[in-house]
């Protein structure tokens, strides 16, 4: 979202990555300042256009190392113009309380070791729940919620995409019909019973002469019909 407020924190942040990675002796000031302070002796994290939840990531440990990065800045006078203001920082806690709850689900989704399509319509369920205003929300927090479910929103707003993820929900006996609108589940369960009893017609079981076109499904095809609804 374009907000002068979060261009500028942000882009601090990025500052100070890059301060810390181009240098091994400001690493090891780093790591002797959060040594020094009890803190995690971490990395600072950089932000990855291509890799969801990199942001949220780095504004994290910018907040979590704020003290040690200070300390450090505060030694090296060409760099104490990347030491975050009071209004930075309330915009980065901002932008990391609004984001954190987020992370698990970006990561789930992102898996490629398993199906995720069917988890879509599911998790843009919670995401709305987890985007609702607050009555301690602040002006900001509650332009990027509403920004971030406009997006969802309009992401998969198409017919076509909508349809897709109703199907795949629906297969999934997880969440079957919970998250299929109400004005589409007939049209849903029509299409999954017709594909499936084509699919029955043309796979005829092992060893056994193939039924005629025309021929009813088993009662066993209708019985596995019947379990998805």
């Amino acid at each position: 979202m374009k907000d002068s407020r979060i261009d500028r924190a942000v882009g601090l942040c990025k500052k100070l990555v890059a301060y810390f990675s181009h240098s091994w002796k400001r690493r090891r000031e780093l790591a002797i300042a959060q040594k020094e302070l009890n803190l995690p002796e971490l990395q600072l994290k950089t932000e990855c256009p291509t890799r969801w939840g990199s942001r949220q990531a780095m504004v994290q440990r910018i907040l979590e190392q704020q003290t040690a990065i200070g300390h450090v800045l505060s030694s090296d006078r060409k760099a104490r113009h990347l030491t975050p203001t009071w209004q930075d920082i309330e915009v980065l806690e901002v932008i990391n309380k609004t984001l954190t709850p987020l992370a698990d689900f970006t990561d789930a989704l992102s898996g490629e070791q398993y199906v995720t399509i069917s988890s879509v319509k599911p998790v843009l369920h919670l995401f709305e729940t987890m985007m609702a205003v607050q009555e301690d929300d602040t002006d900001l927090a509650r332009s990027i919620k509403s920004k971030i479910l406009h997006y969802l929103k309009e992401k998969y707003s198409d017919p076509h995409t909508q349809e897709l993820l109703d199907i795949a929900t629906v297969l999934d006996p997880r969440f079957k019909l919970d998250y299929v609108g109400e004005d589409n589940k007939v049209s849903v369960k029509d299409r999954l019973k017709n594909e499936m009893t084509s699919i029955a017609m043309q796979s005829p079981p092992t060893n056994c002469p193939q039924r005629p076109a025309f021929a009813a499904p088993r009662r066993k095809e209708e019985k596995d019909l019947r379990q998805f609804f």
